[in-house]
């Protein structure tokens, strides 16, 4: 019953490669509106508890950290993190896996759509500088052939 009497406790068993509690600070409630938000998503009171959205916040950083290391660990025999590397971690949760790619996909297409944007914006202000200088041009030409009534 007496945590103590095995010696070290289970936080201080964990693998040396991973972070204690004191060696980084974590500002909380940074995910907190959006947690929120998920949880009422998912059936959850509209305002649910602090303590629960702590918790939940506590759980997906450790999990986001920890595939992070686990990118890290396997970008590190290339030399570089890619996309690819969490995409491999989670290829057996399909539904994650799906998600991911529709998400990538869909960044993809804002890209595009925006450098098309873009291009489009370039050549209708060049359209319109011209448009002005021929108006600017014509306007001169004939304020010089009719002289200036000033």
């Amino acid at each position: 019953m007496n945590n103590l009497a095995g010696g070290q406790s289970s936080k201080s068993k964990a693998g040396s490669s991973q972070p204690s509690e004191t060696s980084f600070k974590r500002k909380r409630g940074v995910f907190q509106k959006e947690l929120q938000h998920m949880m009422y998503g998912f059936g959850d009171d509209q305002n649910p508890l602090p303590e629960s959205v702590a918790l939940m916040e506590d759980i997906v950083v450790e999990y986001i950290t920890d595939l992070v290391h686990k990118a890290q660990d396997i970008g590190s025999k290339r030399g570089k993190l890619s996309v690819e590397d969490f995409l491999y971690l989670i290829r057996k949760d399909f539904p994650k896996l799906n998600r991911c790619r529709e998400l990538l996909s869909m960044n993809e297409e804002l890209k595009q759509a925006r450098k098309a944007f873009e291009t489009d914006e370039e050549k209708l202000r060049k359209a319109f500088e011209t448009d002005e200088e021929k108006m600017r041009k014509a306007f001169e030409a004939d304020e010089d052939k009719h002289g200036s009534t000033e």
